[in-house]
């Protein structure tokens, strides 16, 4: 496939080859040894990809680095941190509630903006401490503009600006004040040994790692499983009739709608022949097609692209496979296991506003979500 400016990278669907590559040592995502494109300065701070390749962190790591950064950052990922944020999140879940509820009737939500968005934004900065309102939205501009794959130049730079802006502050900020968040704790392993774990622009990333990939993804998430359950009641009456659990619709929904699409990038470190004569040649690009490995019809047969709550085999590759599995899944799946079921007990009259094929997704071939999920609350009452 080609990605923006030109730049030629092999897309790779089949779940089956993509797990035995995301554990072939032969694959690097570090740029700065394994890709001739960026080691020779052909890739440009303008590219609207450069972000997703540029920063130092266990995202962009291979090897030993890929070890070394993994063992800090799981500190802040452990199964206890993770459970103790569930009466905060059940918090904040009830308070959008709230919120919602107060819509005059008849009036349209949009709940990706009014719910998918806020929770995983809000249970993120509570990770980091942050509790200044101008920096979250600031945060989150960011994020969105990560994520905009189709941005101009402009707009990449002053992205890219902008992010280390806030989140050098914030690390300046968590140095003179430390506390028990994550920011906290990934700053101190950067000054224990005099950085010898991690140093300062691996912080910075990381910390970034985790905003950008703890909070766009679970929107998604959040936002395709609603949308799934209203556009198919069929399959919310299983739910409903205790046939399938919430758990049925979280796996199926990162299944068929895969919160990332395409995930960039990695590098074959030598050649490496594949079944059927294709070869990746030493240094060549590659992307994990996520949301198509979920709809392989080798894989979960004809009617793959189908949202189906009795499937028996919902296995998906949504949060990844091998050393670089997502640290987060635990996180997001708590999120959705709460938020879910909570929202459609509040309104079980919840309908889509606008006819399924109305709604645009965001721009982005990275991730799959929509622009907006307008909704009603309540069943129309016919007028007398």
């Amino acid at each position: 496939m080609e990605l923006p400016d030109g730049v030629v990278a092999w897309a790779v669907s089949s779940p089956a080859l993509l797990k035995q590559l995301l554990t072939d040592p032969r694959i690097s995502k570090d740029p700065r040894q394994h890709w001739p494109a960026w080691i020779n300065g052909e890739i440009s701070p303008e590219w609207p990809l450069f972000t997703w390749v540029a920063v130092q962190n266990m995202f962009t790591a291979y090897g030993s680095d890929h070890r070394r950064l993994r063992k800090l950052i799981a500190k802040a990922f452990t199964a206890r941190r993770t459970a103790a944020l569930r009466p905060r999140i059940e918090e904040i879940v009830s308070g959008l509630l709230d919120t919602l509820a107060a819509t005059p009737r008849g009036e349209t939500v949009d709940l990706r903006e009014g719910y998918a968005y806020p929770i995983p934004i809000q249970v993120i900065c509570d990770l980091f401490g942050i509790d200044d309102e101008a920096t979250r939205e600031g945060l989150r501009d960011c994020v969105d503009s990560v994520f905009h794959t189709s941005a101009d130049p402009a707009e990449v730079t002053a992205t890219y600006a902008r992010i280390y802006e806030i989140l050098g502050a914030l690390v300046a900020e968590r140095r003179e004040k430390p506390g028990d968040d994550m920011a906290s704790v990934l700053i101190a392993a950067r000054d224990e040994d005099d950085g010898a774990g991690l140093s300062e622009q691996e912080l910075v990333d990381t910390l970034l790692l985790v905003i950008s990939a703890g909070h766009e993804t679970t929107v998604n998430l959040l936002d395709n499983a609603i949308h799934l359950l209203l556009t198919h009641p069929e399959q919310l009456a299983l739910i409903r009739e205790s046939k399938a659990g919430w758990g049925d619709v979280i796996e199926e929904a990162l299944r068929v709608e895969a919160p990332v699409a395409n995930l960039p990038l990695r590098y074959a470190v030598e050649d490496i022949e594949l079944d059927g004569g294709v070869t990746f040649r030493k240094g060549d690009a590659i992307i994990a097609a996520y949301a198509a490995a979920g709809r392989d019809p080798q894989r979960h047969g004809a009617d793959a692209d189908r949202f189906d709550l009795t499937r028996a085999d919902k296995e998906h590759l949504a949060f990844g496979h091998g050393v670089h599995f997502c640290l987060g899944a635990p996180l997001a799946r708590l999120e959705a296991e709460i938020a879910l079921p909570a929202l459609f007990e509040r309104f079980p009259d919840l309908a889509l506003d606008c006819p399924p094929e109305g709604l645009r997704p965001v721009e982005s071939f990275i991730s799959n979500g929509h622009r907006s999920l307008p909704a009603r609350l309540h069943a129309t009452v016919p007028a007398v």
